[in-house]
Formats: structure tokens, sequence, C-alpha cells
């Protein structure tokens, strides 16, 4: 039998599986309550608008919705995505918007336009896996940039631009994966100051900001420092994720440089999914759908809180995000949650041990990741109860 391993470029070392989806294949087996993974739940998809949608892109565009399109995107889209923009506090014209195949693909084409090998990135701790699965290929190293449940701490963030000489940091300020943080508002300005000041660009990663049960909006890091920032952001959680619809708002060498990878990777997004996208945001659904989102997520969320405030033992600590997705906890010094989860799944219930969100091997072993976005609230209370019996007779 042939084998083709002495083919594989160097770099495949560097390109294991997602270790959360390794540990979590156990999640599909029968009864299991999982609170591991990241989707949107299913009832959030605009399921009643699709065929509508599909229809008025059909007679709309005809032929074009089926055909090659730009790589920076369908300009319908790109158009629709200006008034988004203005929303959140952004000036960004069409021409200087890009559609990418969600933000993975865009990560990806950061790591590829970006990283040499060896060099210096820096990312929060925790930090967005798979953020680092897109940027391992290329080889680079990481540095820490400190947090706390105010988010990104502005002098851990100069202290790691002026002595690591980092490429780019990467940041998720708003309800970030996985620990829920957001970055306030004066912080943002002292971060835009660093960008500026020492002239370092950051990549800022924001698939949650749409979705906020309380709480004042917080505006994007890109509006203190539009040419020192990055901005990606996606529909995969206000519309669906399977169209795989992202967009970016770059500095122009950089916008430039990601149009030439996207065109050597997929030569453009979907243009029919593109098209309906287009819809979708232009003819207002967007803004009607978001809060019946919003209704859908909050009490599961504040179900999850109260659940952990009645079982969870007394010295862990947890966060209490005003949206987003996921509720980072933290419990004492040197657990171990990884076999906490293996004792967990014995009883059909699954989270993500917090260990898989750091660079530093060995880091955050006393951490976990709560997802509620896909479980009802009966569900819910069942499963924390489960875990916190679990934690309590095992540590």
């Amino acid at each position: 039998m042939s084998t083709f391993e002495h083919l594989l470029a160097e770099r495949t070392k560097r390109m294991g599986a997602s270790a959360i989806r390794e540990i979590l294949k156990v999640v599909s087996q029968p009864g299991m309550i999982s609170l591991a993974g990241g989707f949107p739940a299913p009832d959030s998809f605009p399921l009643e608008l699709m065929n509508e949608l599909s229809v008025r892109v059909l007679e709309k565009y005809g032929s074009r919705a089926l055909q090659y399109d730009l790589t920076e995107g369908f300009i319908p889209l790109r158009e629709a995505l200006v008034g988004y923009f203005e929303r959140i506090n952004l000036e960004v014209p069409a021409e200087k918007i890009l559609i990418s195949s969600g933000s993975q693909g865009f990560l990806d084409a950061i790591g590829k336009v970006l990283i040499t090998k060896g060099d210096k990135i820096g990312v929060e701790a925790p930090t967005y896996l798979g953020a680092l699965q897109a940027f391992n290929p290329y080889e680079p190293l990481y540095t820490r940039i400190h947090m706390d449940e105010d988010g990104v701490i502005p002098e851990s963030l100069e202290e790691t631009v002026t002595k690591e000489n980092v490429k780019f940091v990467y940041l998720v300020p708003t309800f970030q994966n996985p620990s829920g943080r957001t970055t306030t508002l004066d912080r943002r300005k002292k971060i835009a100051d660093i960008l500026q000041k020492y002239n370092v660009l950051a990549i800022e990663d924001d698939p949650y900001s749409a979705l906020r049960f309380r709480g004042i909006p917080v505006p994007p890091l890109k509006s203190f420092a539009p040419e020192h920032v990055v901005y990606t952001g996606t529909l995969s959680k206000v519309l669906a994720p399977g169209l795989r619809i992202g967009f970016i708002a770059a500095p122009e060498l950089i916008r430039k440089w990601l149009v030439l990878a996207k065109q050597g990777v997929d030569l453009h997004t979907s243009t029919f999914n593109q098209a309906i996208a287009s819809e979708y945001i232009a003819g207002g659904y967007l803004y009607e759908h978001l809060p019946k989102i919003i209704q859908l997520y909050k009490p599961k969320q504040e179900a999850m809180l109260k659940a952990m405030e009645s079982h969870f033992p007394s010295d862990f600590k947890w966060s209490r995000p005003e949206g987003g997705m996921f509720i980072w906890a933290e419990g004492p010094e040197n657990s171990d949650m990884e076999k906490i989860y293996w004792k967990c799944v014995e009883r059909k219930v699954a989270f993500v041990p917090g260990k898989f969100f750091f660079t530093v091997k060995g880091e955050g072993s006393e951490t976990m990741r709560l997802n509620f976005t896909m479980v009802d609230n009966d569900k819910i209370e069942h499963a924390v109860m489960t875990i916190s019996e679990i934690l309590k007779e095992n540590l």
C-alpha cells in the first residue's frame, strides 16, 4: 500500500485538528446535554424569510446571482453594509468593504499575508481557538495580553507591543469567545492610543456585539483608531452560519493584500448567498429579526447564571456578560477541568475545558467555557446541577 507522508508540507505539523472538535465528538451521543458548542440556536434562523428572500434574489438579479463575481464582494451587499457599519459608529464606504467566506476565511488570509515564521503575535489570554488554528500553519510565536473582568488590560498591551516587537495583536473586545468579557469604553480609548502611539496593527474580531441583552453598546475599537485596526464581523450569529458571510474593513494596504490572498483561495464568496444577505440587510429584516434572537437567548443566559448561583461551589467565580453566547467559570487553582469534563460526559453533560483557549501549555486547567444558546432552560438547570455535583465530589 502506497503512502504519501513524505509529500506533506512542513507546515502540516502545525495543522492539528481542533482540540475542541475532537474532545467534543462525544456530544453527539444520544441523550447528551451540551453546553459545549458555540453554535447559534436553529430557532434563531429566519427560516420563514428564506424562501421569500431566495425568490426576490432570483427575480431581482437573475443569472447574476449565480455567476462569478468580484473578489471584493457583491456590490449590493457591500452597499447594504455601509448602513450596518454606521449603526455601530463606523464610517466605511462600500468600495472599502470586503466580503469573506465567514470570518474564519479572513483569519487565514491575515495569517497568509502578515505572518512570517517566528513572528510574534499578541493575543488575549484566553483567546479564540479558531484564530490560533488559522494562524498556526504560518508558524508564529504567541505572546499573551492579560485580561480581567473589564477585558484587555491596556498596560499589559503596551508592555507587549513595546517589549515583544509583535507583528500585530488579535483581539475580541466584545462578548469575547471564550470568556464573554467586554473591554470597557475607557480601555478601548487607551488601547487605541497605544496602537497609534507605537504604530501597531490590531485585528478586531467582532462576531457577537449584536447579541446584547442589556447595558449600553460600546463602539468598536476601530472607531477610535481607524487606520490601525482591521475590523471583521459576520452574519453567522444574526442570519445563518451556513451561508458563510463575513465582512472586513481594513487599512488600504492590508485590504489590497487580503483581496489578492482571497483570489488564490476561492475567487469570491458565494454570489447567491451574498445576494440573500444583501436583501436581508437592505430590506430591514435584520433589524426586525434581531430582537427575536435576543428574546430567545436572554432567558437562557439568565437561567444559566441563576443555576450557577444556586448550585456551583462557593470557591468558583464566573463572568456575567451583558450579551454574547458564553459564560466563563474559574475554579480553585490547580484544579483540572478536563478530568471533570470526562466525568460529566459519563453523566451525559458536556462543556469545554478552558485550557484549550490558552497558548501556554498547562495554563487555564482550572477554567471552563459554558454555552447556553443550544439548550432549553430546563436542560440548562439540569446540566449545571450535574456539573456542580461532580465538582463538589471531585475538588
